[in-house]
């Protein structure tokens, strides 16, 4: 196995020790799935998947906020009740 050394500014070193922390993993291994994954093309798939799964639920939420903007009590949910209930 090769050793490399990769020069990156300090905001983005320390983003990239967050996201490992958040995915129980090390900066270098996060490194190293990249650069294996580069030529497969599957990184770029699963953020396609990703990104369209976020346009989905924003599309609701933008759907239901559209519905609530008619007048009636079912419309007059709470913040925090719309959240539990609407984007599980």
């Amino acid at each position: 196995m090769k050793n490399i050394t990769v020069k990156i500014d300090d905001e983005t070193y320390r983003r990239a020790r967050i996201l490992a922390a958040e995915r129980e993993t090390s900066v270098s291994a996060m490194v190293r799935e990249f650069l294996e994954n580069l030529g497969a093309g599957t990184d770029s798939e699963t953020e396609q998947a990703r990104l369209a799964a976020r346009r989905k639920r924003l599309q609701k939420l933008w759907d239901m906020a559209d519905a609530r903007q008619q007048p009636g009590p079912a419309a007059m949910k709470s913040r925090e009740k719309f959240y539990d209930e609407e984007l599980r």
